[in-house]
């Protein structure tokens, strides 16, 4: 492992001053020195001390020497550690005021030169090198952060009876260049790339019912990672502003109560992925107290059935929630009010009314009670009304449980935000969350581009079906929960999971596996930071690992940019390696993959390719034709046996030469048939188990083994042709 002290030089920014950086090395020294101290904990009970009186003695119950009472102490590395976080806190605010600047003369540039020759390409460039400035700012800051929380650390390890880390922690959270909100240097740069691009917003949709369908992938992505993958968003999609009590902001505070019953019926449907298996929402947008709630119902269907899963809504105002939760609220009254005072259609009206009666239908039946809060600020990408292409990128996740207070006959359906809440009834989550969400049809039926780059930037973890929702429920009442999904056991959520008092559903650090029982003991790719046995918290995001190894056989220099982490990658923020970066894509690197293992001849096959975290949709009827085609290849090799060991048997044994070799020519191929229908079963089983994205069909083998087929066989009819010729031949001469 590397020291920190090396890592700090090797992260520094050549474009900053080595004194704006923390100076961990005498930080170090400072501590090291109070270590041969062996100090003592200080007395706190004592109120009274003598100036007459000599030092104490030290933790071993030596007395100090005069040149060690007057060396270093406690105070001077309070002091020095003091005098650090100023120094950090004084360049980030300086390097803010200077960024802002320029951005602030960047907007002024862009309606001047938008009408020039190249004038696109020059603010294009500019914009360009401002984001990889704020990059770099957040670098800087990440790395001191980091070496704060790593000397501290270090000094309650070896001074335990002086220990300040928390109380340090805890200042730096409350200071300017941890604590700032620097969200208007992205509202600001998203605003100048979508002039450069020339957005326009789409045509709004009023319709109050809204249904749509959408094909969604979700990501986790590190913290550290959060700003990278804005600005590779933002230049392509504009952030959906929101509007703040301090003015525009990138993100807005969202919260979700789903409702379930006493035996989380919906819960368990939803992680069993049950045809029909319905999520329940109230929803609302804001800090305070909500006043437009949106009711909610996310309904799962098997895309093999040719449907899709849906999200149905209708939006009532705070005060009535209590009566639609009730079966009190007026629908046939508000009906009216859409068609007469809304404009309605009667049609629009009709399923704006089927929604709600189905809604309250499905609280009263299936009794329905605020289970789970999610809470997050989410900051969407979106051309206004255009969902085509939509990324939300939630941040600060919460998950409250919404147990175990009275809900006053449906009055009160989310918790009193004023009173504190128990380790057991919060838990926070470590990530963010990605979610990508695509409307493709028609001419639009493949994903731009830069969604293809941003999934391989190695800075994405997909978590196939990840659920909010489903993740509180399984760490805040697991007492209640029959199964839990596989993403509890990845290394990297495990603490944040036993701080909320979730441990009961995880499994013991001594585990031979370090899984649970269920998917994860089968498929060993699920997890993108590994289990508490192999814990993988540096992993680079599977599609970018994928990527790198299906091209290892090839120019390894050219790759290697690819194999570098996020983190190398924007120590320096190149705009080359940039490039390099998100340019790389795995398509068609999987185009030439067969069944290879056993036939090297026939494929490109690669033993070291790892499966991916995303996977491809497998429906039922897969398995079965896998089967079938195994089936039909066997019978393809047993004909040809079965002929071949005809010939063997009827052919004379004296004048029939060339059939014995037709027959032992055929005999390999038939083998050669049943042993290839055996490996691709095997081979395209594995594919479908694990799921991995690519091409499942032989382009290759069934070419080859068919070619070898019709020249055994077209050796045959030549061979039979020269025999018919000789045999017409003998009896001419003998006519």
């Amino acid at each position: 492992m590397v020291k920190f002290g090396l890592r700090l030089m090797e992260n520094r920014a050549p474009e900053y001053p080595p004194e704006a950086y923390m100076d961990y090395d005498k930080l170090k020294e400072i501590i090291k020195e109070l270590a041969g101290k062996k100090l003592a904990r200080v007395d706190s009970t004592t109120r009274e001390v003598s100036l007459t009186a000599p030092p104490p003695t030290n933790a071993a119950g030596r007395q100090l020497t005069s040149d060690e009472c007057r060396g270093v102490n406690e105070e001077d590395f309070y002091s020095c550690i003091d005098a650090q976080l100023v120094v950090v806190e004084k360049f980030t605010l300086e390097k803010v005021t200077e960024l802002r600047a320029n951005i602030a003369g960047l907007e002024k540039e862009v309606n001047v030169e938008l009408g020039l020759e190249d004038g696109v390409e020059r603010v294009r460039v500019k914009a360009d090198d401002a984001a990889k400035d704020f990059l770099i700012l957040e670098k800087y800051v990440n790395i001191n952060f980091m070496g704060f929380h790593k000397i501290l650390k270090k000094h309650d390890k070896n001074s335990p009876s002086h220990a300040c880390k928390q109380f340090y922690i805890n200042r730096m959270h409350n200071q300017a260049w941890v604590r700032g909100d620097y969200s208007d240097v992205v509202v600001r740069l998203s605003a100048i790339y979508s002039a450069l691009r020339n957005d326009h917003a789409a045509e709004e949709n009023t319709n109050e019912a809204q249904c749509f369908s959408r094909s969604t992938t979700k990501y986790w992505v590190r913290t550290e990672d959060v700003s990278k993958v804005k600005y590779a968003i933002l230049k392509h999609l504009p952030v959906f502003l929101q509007k703040t009590s301090t003015g525009e902001s990138d993100s807005q505070l969202t919260n979700s109560v789903y409702f379930d019953n006493d035996q989380l019926e919906l819960y368990h449907g939803r992680l069993d992925k049950s045809p029909g298996a319905i999520a329940y929402r109230l929803r609302w947008y804001g800090a305070g107290d909500p006043k437009i709630v949106f009711f909610e119902r996310k309904t799962h269907r098997d895309t093999w059935t040719g449907e899709a899963s849906v999200k149905e809504r209708f939006i009532v105002d705070e005060s009535e929630v209590k009566s639609v939760l009730n079966d009190k609220y007026p629908i046939t009254q508000k009906r009216q009010e859409m068609s007469s005072k809304k404009g309605a259609t009667q049609d629009e009206a009709h399923d704006w009314e089927t929604l709600v009666r189905e809604m309250i239908q499905v609280v009263q039946s299936k009794q329905l009670v605020p289970t789970m809060r999610t809470q997050y600020m989410r900051t969407a990408f979106q051309i206004p009304f255009d969902a085509t292409v939509r990324v939300s990128l939630d941040t600060n996740l919460c998950l409250i449980s919404e147990r175990g207070y009275d809900t006053q006959g449906g009055a009160k359906w989310f918790r009193d935000p004023d009173k504190p809440l128990a380790d057991n009834e919060i838990t926070r989550f470590p990530h963010a969350v990605l979610e990508v969400k695509l409307e493709l049809g028609g001419a639009n039926s493949e994903p731009p581009q830069w969604v293809t780059d941003l999934q391989n930037s190695g800075m994405l973890y997909e978590v196939h079906k990840f659920s909010k929702f489903i993740h509180g429920c399984a760490t805040l009442l697991p007492e209640y929960v029959r199964s839990v999904p596989y993403w509890v056991d990845d290394a990297s959520i495990r603490d944040s999971i036993l701080r909320s008092g979730g441990g009961r559903i995880l499994v013991k650090d001594d585990s031979e596996t370090g899984v649970g029982p269920g998917a994860n003991e089968i498929y060993n790719h699920l997890l993108p930071f590994g289990n508490v046995k192999e814990p993988q918290l540096d992993a680079k995001g599977r599609c970018a690992n994928t990527a790198a190894l299906i091209d290892s056989s090839g120019d390894k220099k050219k790759n290697a940019p690819l194999a570098t982490t996020a983190d190398q990658y924007y120590a320096g923020a190149d705009v080359t390696d940039e490039e390099i970066l998100f340019n790389r894509t795995v398509q068609g690197c999987c185009e030439d993959a067969c069944a290879g293992w056993l036939f090297p001849f026939c494929s490109g096959y690669n033993e070291e390719v790892l499966a991916p975290t995303s996977v491809q949709k497998i429906e039922p009827k897969v398995f079965f034709a896998n089967e079938r085609t195994f089936l039909h290849w066997l019978h393809a090799g047993v004909t040809l046996y079965t002929i071949a060991a005809g010939i063997l048997a009827f052919a004379s044994e004296t004048h029939s030469v060339s059939a014995h070799w037709y027959a032992m020519a055929l005999l390999p191929i038939s083998l050669g048939f049943c042993l290839y229908a055996l490996h691709l079963f095997l081979w395209r089983s594995e594919k479908i188990k694990t799921r991995i994205p690519g091409r499942w069909d032989d382009s290759r083998g069934p070419l080859i083994l068919g070619s070898i087929l019709v020249g055994v066989l077209l050796v045959n009819f030549v061979l039979k042709c020269r025999e018919i010729r000789k045999f017409n031949y003998l009896m001419t001469n003998e006519l």
